[in-house]
C-alpha cells in the first residue's frame, strides 16, 4: 500500500486516462472516475456533465473507508468491490492496487455482468501502471536536485523574490 503522496506524471495521467476511455467504451459506460483514497479525482472520462465530480470523489473515499471499518469489524481486510442500483443509473466502484478507487456509471444500456468483465480487465491494467508509478517514487532520491521534482530547483530566495514588493 502506498504511504506516501501519489506523485502522478503526465504519461501516467495519459496511460490511465486511455484505460477508462477505452472502460467506458467497452463497457457501455455512461461516465468513469479514477479518485484516490483521500478523495481527491485523478481522471475521469465518458458523460461527466451535470456530475459533481468533487463531491462524487469525497463521498466515494468516505464510502470506502467506511465500508473498510465495516470489512475488519467481520474479519475482512476490505471489501473490494461495491454495486449501487438506482433507478436510472447505477454504480460500480472498485479498489485498485490498494490505492485508488474506480468508479463506473452505468445505466440500462450496459449490463452488470459487462462492467464487471470489462473493469476487472481495466483494474489489473491501472494496477500496473499504479505499481510503475509506485517504483518510480520508491527509486527517486529524496529530493534536491534531479529528484524528478517539478519544485527541485526552487530555492528560498527564489520563492521570497516571488513575493518581494
Amino acid at each position: 500500500m502506498f504511504d506516501t503522496q501519489l506523485v502522478m506524471y503526465d504519461e501516467d495521467y495519459r496511460r490511465i486516462l486511455g484505460i477508462i476511455q477505452r472502460l467506458v467504451r467497452d463497457a457501455n459506460a455512461k461516465g468513469v472516475f479514477v479518485v484516490d483514497k483521500n478523495g481527491q479525482l485523478i481522471a475521469e472520462a465518458g458523460e461527466v456533465r451535470g456530475i459533481d465530480t468533487t463531491s462524487l470523489a469525497s463521498l466515494t473515499a468516505g464510502s470506502i473507508a467506511a465500508t473498510g471499518g465495516l470489512a475488519k469489524i467481520i474479519g475482512e481486510e476490505d471489501f473490494p468491490v461495491h454495486f449501487h442500483q438506482g433507478e436510472r443509473d447505477n454504480l460500480h466502484i472498485t479498489l485498485v492496487a490498494k490505492r485508488v478507487i474506480l468508479v463506473v456509471v452505468f445505466d440500462d444500456r450496459s449490463s452488470l455482468g459487462l462492467v464487471r468483465l470489462r473493469v476487472k480487465k481495466a483494474g489489473a491494467e491501472m494496477a500496473k501502471v499504479f505499481d510503475e508509478i509506485r517504483k518510480k517514487a520508491e527509486s527517486a532520491p529524496p529530493g534536491g536536485a534531479g529528484s524528478g521534482s517539478p519544485f527541485a530547483e526552487i530555492t528560498d530566495d527564489d520563492i521570497d523574490n516571488l513575493f518581494s514588493d
